[in-house]
């Protein structure tokens, strides 16, 4: 939820609403104490363990926190490396995760997303139903919503995607 909460504020940032800087000062130190040793994100504070999905959630959080040349920043971004599209095992929570994996990876530019886009997109079209949905945990509405969405980051089609 943290990652909704966070975007929610960068939009209303973005359409000229105030937003005080302590609050997003409140959500960075949040997502910074989730971060595991590792680069991944725990789910809670009270909690450990990194996971694919929420790593990248976590990451996407910080960067539309503002941060984007941070060690937070790096140490996740190579965490989530480890789980290029097509080089390993299907992860839970497989839309969700990609779909903030992408967003990080597009905020992250250069060779990152240059290596992430391309691996990406094949899997998500190679995953393309006959019917042009994509199914997963959540139905096939949630997946071919998230796939859609992952496939025009290039395209920079919402404001949030918009460098």
């Amino acid at each position: 939820m943290t990652i909704c909460q966070v975007m929610a504020l960068r939009a209303a940032r973005n359409a000229g609403i105030a937003v005080p800087k302590s609050t997003i000062d409140r959500a960075i130190t949040y997502v910074r104490q989730s971060q595991e040793t590792d680069g991944g994100f725990k789910y809670m504070l009270d909690s450990t363990g990194s996971m694919f999905a929420r790593s990248a959630a976590g990451v996407a959080a910080l960067q539309y926190a503002g941060l984007y040349d941070t060690t937070e920043i790096e140490s996740g971004l190579k965490y989530l490396e480890r789980f290029l599209p097509g080089k390993t095992e299907e992860q839970t929570h497989y839309f969700y995760g990609q779909y903030y994996a992408a967003q990080a990876m597009f905020q992250a530019g250069g060779q990152r997303w240059n290596q992430w886009w391309p691996a990406i997109r094949d899997e998500l079209i190679a995953k393309q139903s006959d019917d042009g949905s994509w199914r997963g945990q959540a139905g096939s509405e949630y997946g071919t919503s998230m796939a859609l969405i992952i496939l025009q980051i290039p395209k920079q089609m919402l404001p949030i995607f918009q460098r």
